[in-house]
């Protein structure tokens, strides 16, 4: 019985050691193709660019027209709301003037017609926002869409292999301004916006 576990044993280290060499023989070869596959190739240009959002959003004339009928929508919507609430503190108030003076199926009639005014009010208010919301984002998406076809046009020529958009919450912590195409953007997509 001592015999077979020595020989058992002496077999299972000869096999765990040809695993070992078969693996790292394996292991090398991955490394070395990896290495090879990782060089660049010559003649290939790999070429990035960067624009800085704030720049552009602050000298593209289509976020400035965009920004202010973001903001009228707004204002349109503050005074619709404002009005609105004008129109229901004058029923308050008269209810008040009536005070003690009303039966008590006015009051019920008039707490009924109050919680109806703010029901009303919460979906006005509710309606209107999600209006400016989609109104938003649809100009968004409109700029988004702008600057896209813009940039397949600009990197026919350039040929850049990545365009970043850098804003100064985002992962980038340093940049070349040698990469920076912010300007040439800017000028040429309010080029663009100006034939239209």
């Amino acid at each position: 019985m001592n015999k077979i576990s020595t020989i058992l044993a002496v077999v299972a280290i000869v096999l765990a050691s040809v695993f070992y060499f078969v693996q790292a023989g394996q292991i090398r070869e991955l490394k070395k193709s990896a290495t090879t596959e990782a060089k660049p190739v010559s003649g290939s240009t790999f070429k990035i660019a960067y624009f800085d959002m704030d720049s552009l959003e602050a000298h593209y004339e289509v976020f400035k027209d965009a920004q202010a009928q973001v903001k009228s929508k707004e204002s349109d919507m503050n005074m619709d709301l404002q009005r609105l609430d004008r129109e229901n503190q004058k029923k308050i108030q008269v209810w008040r003037q009536k005070g003690n003076q009303m039966t008590q199926a006015e009051g019920e009639q008039a707490q009924q017609e109050y919680a109806q005014m703010q029901q009303q009010f919460a979906s006005r208010k509710q309606e209107l926002e999600q209006a400016l919301y989609k109104s938003t984002e649809e100009r968004k998406a409109d700029i988004r869409k702008r600057i896209e076809d813009f940039l397949k046009e600009y990197n026919k020529t350039k040929n850049y292999s990545y365009i970043f958009a850098y804003d100064p919450n985002s992962f980038i912590y340093n940049k070349d301004s040698s990469y920076n195409i912010t300007n040439e953007l800017v000028q040429g997509l309010n080029e663009a916006y100006k034939k239209k």
